[in-house]
């Protein structure tokens, strides 16, 4: 699919001539969540958001992060790219771990957004665990399950102060297909911790991290930049488990700067 069907999976943004950015995105999210980002760094820099599996035809096989890491990987052949800095966020972030472990040629950095290298802790996976069951079992994303999920997936000051883009998202969870979720949150909730392979990710890595982020806690974070070789840890204030469009300046200044530095 993402070799040979992949025109409607991506938005492609800036000359393809220019050094490339990939932005996968997070669980419930799509491509879209990354319009701060093409929009602002287009100029200067090829720009490529895709659809995961969860957000395509293919969202009901079980599959796994290297399974998606794999999808990254023929992408970029299929978009003639030979190397990029791959933008992940959460479960986004989880599979750019994976795609610098098996094509680290690929990648000439790693852009962490609200991700980490750990594990989720027994009781996130026992109440994700649950979540999903019911999103299988009702063929749906039930409406009180998007209000809790608009708290995950979003900090206190958006819930607060940017409600039209957090019930922009919460709309679009309530069209997803139950399986479709059962599937994406399947592929990351028992992942193993990936701490001890850190050290083998030579290419340099920014995580940028909500301040506000209650999803994934940003001592975490700080912990996975501690293990790597050449990593850095940019905190982004008033936003939650979606820095980049929760607060799409401070990220884009902070991601533009790392892409100067690489490139």
């Amino acid at each position: 699919m993402y070799r040979h069907r992949h025109d409607t999976l991506v938005t492609e943004r800036g000359d393809p001539a220019d050094p490339t950015l990939v932005c996968a995105h997070g669980t419930l999210m799509d491509r879209t969540m990354f319009r701060p980002q093409w929009e602002a760094l287009s100029d200067d820099y090829h720009v490529l958001a895709y659809d995961l599996r969860a957000r395509t035809e293919h969202h009901a096989e079980p599959y796994d992060l290297y399974d998606l890491a794999d999808d990254c990987e023929a992408l970029l052949d299929a978009r003639d790219v030979d190397s990029c800095i791959l933008a992940g966020m959460s479960m986004g972030g989880f599979t750019a771990l994976r795609v610098a472990d098996r094509y680290p040629g690929r990648l000439d950095g790693i852009v962490m957004i609200d991700s980490i290298a750990q594990p989720h802790d027994e009781s996130d996976i026992e109440q994700y665990g649950q979540m999903i069951d019911t999103t299988r079992e009702m063929g749906e994303v039930p409406e009180p399950m998007g209000e809790t999920v608009r708290h995950i997936l979003f900090g206190a000051t958006s819930n607060q102060e940017r409600t039209d883009l957090v019930d922009h998202w919460v709309d679009r969870w309530l069209t997803y297909p139950g399986e479709a979720v059962y599937q994406e949150v399947s592929s990351w909730l028992e992942r193993p911790d990936f701490t001890d392979e850190l050290a083998g990710i030579e290419v340099p890595v920014l995580a940028i991290h909500g301040e506000e982020d209650t999803a994934l806690e940003m001592e975490k974070a700080e912990d996975m930049v501690e293990h790597l070789p050449d990593g850095r840890l940019e905190p982004i204030p008033e936003a939650g488990h979606s820095s980049n469009t929760e607060n799409p300046e401070a990220a884009n200044a902070a991601i533009r700067a790392f892409l100067e530095e690489v490139y």
